[in-house]
């Protein structure tokens, strides 16, 4: 293998990477291939390998390309033809090295000191162990009479387990090792939350994923059906573990129960007797229905929507605490029932106004304008309550995306129409929107001026032709609003119990 500089750091200084040819047994996480991809040759990252049915699998980043198009491929779509990349080698610690030179330059006086501190503890630890050994047989007791740092280290050191063999005593202990030892123990992180530290992130921050690990896990399920659509999902979703290995996962379209065999899914669709969201229908017009339906109601429906919302949502879902949310979903109508588009859930009392925990438009009816309808129908909502709203932060990229459109495709028609007073109080009084939301709206269309101390809102040609614009296209291909006056729905008033997660 010959390096090559081929790859640079964001300072602009080359990298050198090593390149040569590999076998399949010689890939392994961090190397670079060329992996087929819609009949096209593409640089990708291995992220992770398994063996799935006897046959090795490779999860892989595709290169310049969003992460929902990671995927598993086979390892027949790997070009091992052509040279690999494969990862540089890992920087030394600087940590350790300073350490490594600290220890070097230790005085005579730092050394007396080290060595009479280790001979107190070869004291402490023998009378420990003495101790201990006349009450419980090989397993040695932790001392009660030790404070401050030294306590520290005689806990590290005295947790000596059945089968253990101790260091003989004329082997001298390192505490610089007890000291790091100790250090790296604190350093590293619970792997899972505790439900507590969930409950309590959960009750302030309104967030719906708060364990990062989720975030980072490779994408497990490789196709879902769901009515007449086949769907292939975009990230993670904790379905069970069963099911990673399924070629096919079956969702029933109305009751959202899923499966990973044919034969069980057509049973449970001939006795399924649902045709609509469990929950009560608060708005219908000729396109789309809405339905409230009561996380604490509905367990079991809201948790299978959100498991099947978390395979398109990278960075936040919610899985099995859906007490104290209520969920909005959208449905287009038939003869067969009312098929879900797509939901927004909403927290019943959210601490930072909040009108919007988690929204998603489902694959198969993206791009078709019902993304604005969710958004629109989100803050006719807080107009009713009385209140502004703002979506909970951060917001998906495809998220972040749609509420711009719409925050700037409203402000702007309300200043042209002349419907609402040239200030961003008033904009934020008429839409519902917060303050932040309609200041950033503002400045993103560089409508926003300064002047006498205060700001001043500006509508600039610019904007106004690009409205215009728009507004030509939306005549063409249709648009679809929510009329407010379709609306059956009053505030629903929660008890504190109802409002808080019931375990």
């Amino acid at each position: 293998m010959a390096p090559r500089e081929n790859s640079h750091e964001p300072s602009g200084t080359p990298v050198p990477v090593e390149t040569g040819y590999a076998t399949l047994a010689q890939l392994r996480v961090g190397v670079k291939a060329f992996v087929e991809k819609d009949g096209e040759k593409r640089k990708a990252e291995i992220l992770m390998i398994q063996t799935r049915r006897g046959e090795p699998k490779f999860y892989v980043h595709y290169e310049e390309f969003n992460k929902r198009l990671d995927e598993w491929v086979n390892a027949d779509r790997i070009d091992l033809a052509r040279e690999v990349e494969w990862p540089a080698p890992e920087k030394p610690d600087k940590k350790k090295s300073s350490s490594n030179k600290n220890e070097k330059t230790t005085s005579k006086a730092d050394q007396k000191n080290l060595k009479r501190s280790r001979s107190k503890l070869d004291r402490e630890l023998s009378i420990a162990s003495e101790s201990s050994s006349s009450n419980i047989p090989g397993k040695a007791q932790r001392p009660t009479k030790a404070s401050g740092k030294e306590n520290q280290e005689l806990l590290v050191t005295t947790e000596i387990t059945d089968g253990t063999t101790p260091k003989p005593e004329d082997e001298e202990m390192d505490l610089v090792d007890v000291q790091d030892a100790a250090a790296a123990a604190k350093a590293v992180p619970d792997q899972a939350y505790s439900r507590e530290d969930e409950i309590e992130k959960l009750r302030t921050s309104g967030s719906m994923t708060q364990n990062q690990t989720e975030i980072a896990r490779v994408r497990n399920i490789e196709k879902v059906q769901m009515g007449k659509y086949e769907i292939e999902p975009w990230y993670f979703s904790p379905y069970p573990i069963d099911f990673v290995d399924v070629d096919m996962v079956y969702i029933c379209e109305f009751c959202l129960n899923y499966y990973g065999d044919v034969t069980q899914f057509e049973r449970h669709r001939s006795k399924c007797t649902l045709l609509h969201p469990p929950g009560n229908e608060i708005y219908r017009d000729d396109y789309v229905s809405f339905f409230e339906i009561d996380g604490r109601r509905q367990r079991t429906w809201c948790r299978n929507l959100c498991l099947l919302s978390k395979l398109f949502l990278d960075h936040k879902t919610l899985y099995y605490d859906v007490d104290p949310f209520l969920f909005y979903c959208m449905a287009t109508r038939d003869e067969h029932g009312c098929h879900l588009v797509g939901y927004f859930s909403k927290e019943k009392e959210s601490a930072e106004g909040y009108n919007v925990a988690c929204i998603l438009t489902l694959p198969q009816y993206q791009r078709k304008g019902f993304g604005k309808l969710l958004i629109d129908f989100s803050y006719l909502l807080s107009k009713r309550e009385g209140k502004l709203g703002s979506p909970e932060k951060p917001l998906s990229d495809l998220g972040l995306l749609g509420y711009r459109a719409y925050w700037q495709e409203i402000i702007v028609d309300l200043l042209m129409d002349g419907r609402a007073e040239a200030n961003i109080e008033d904009l934020g009084a008429q839409t519902a929107m917060t303050t932040n939301d309609v200041l950033h709206t503002l400045q993103n269309l560089n409508m926003l001026r300064y002047s006498k101390n205060a700001h001043v809102v500006v509508l600039t040609d610019a904007v106004v032709e690009a409205r215009e614009r728009q507004k030509a296209k939306e005549k063409i291909k249709g648009r679809r609003v929510i009329d407010p006056e379709r609306l059956s729905w009053k505030p629903p008033v929660f008890s504190a119990a109802s409002r808080t997660w019931n375990w």
